[in-house]
């Protein structure tokens, strides 16, 4: 199927296909999905343009676009006189279990260090957080953070916590570029993963600009709460993950077994 004979160009005749979307973006996605199961191998090859404008009956401008998407994912490595390809393995396998810390899971693959965006003591939290971390009237404080390996944005997170416990977390964030190093500093040295739920979505303009990512990109978002060692609720986080640089390993509780 060629140029304008219908599939995606014919979809987005008028700029946006029926979802909303542009069709290099619907491109995108779909080479992303082959990407990130393994049906496209590390290392290999890519299509070339004209390949791939036929298979999707669109114009090679439109793949050019979705390939650079994938480029700005670090999915797709260009190499001049070559082509495109699939790049190799670098995504950063994050371990959710009762300690959660990002630089567990890097080992000796990176450094990942924090940057605060934003923070605000909240009188008036949103009442999910007033209910999961036991508020009962008194104000929250929310810090926005990212958080890079190696210069590479990997996380966009909004974390919640009850203000009069952590006074000062937000300037020991600043000065450590790590929310466990920070609560250390302010007088907690170890909490625990109570709950975690994963999700996925695409990415807003904002955090996009923020993950340094094309806008409409795939993130992985997990809602988790952290306790102390005696239960009380200590942190509700909310974390953006780049879909294309990270895969989440939940770990589940060892079990005893008749």
């Amino acid at each position: 199927m060629g140029p304008g004979s219908g599939g995606f160009d014919d979809m987005a005749a008028q700029g946006r296909s029926r979802s909303g979307y542009s069709a290099w973006r619907l491109i995108a996605e779909e080479l992303r999905r082959e990407i990130v199961s393994g049906a496209q191998a590390p290392g290999a090859k890519l299509p070339s343009e004209g390949e791939l404008a036929e298979r999707f009956g669109v114009h090679r401008n439109t793949v050019r676009q979705a390939v650079a998407a994938l480029a700005a994912e670090d999915l797709v490595v260009s190499r001049r006189g070559s082509g495109n390809f699939i790049a190799e393995r670098t995504v950063l396998v994050h371990r959710i279990g009762a300690r959660t810390r990002l630089s567990d899971s890097l080992g000796r693959r990176g450094r990942a260090s924090g940057r605060l965006l934003e923070s605000a003591v909240e009188p008036d939290p949103p009442a999910e957080i007033t209910e999961r971390l036991v508020l009962g009237g008194r104000a929250g404080l929310r810090l926005e953070t990212v958080h890079a390996v190696d210069g590479h944005p990997i996380t966009r997170a909004t974390h919640w916590f009850a203000a009069d416990r952590v006074p000062g977390l937000a300037e020991r964030f600043s000065a450590t570029g790590s929310i466990t190093a920070a609560l250390r500093a302010v007088g907690i040295d170890d909490y625990v993963r109570a709950a975690t739920t994963v999700g996925a979505r695409h990415a807003t303009a904002a955090e996009a600009a923020d993950l340094e990512l094309p806008a409409g990109s795939v993130m992985l978002v997990t809602r988790s709460l952290d306790v102390l060692a005696d239960g009380t609720p200590l942190q509700v986080g909310i974390t953006r993950f780049v879909a294309g640089r990270v895969e989440l390993d939940v770990a589940h509780a060892d079990l005893e077994l008749d």
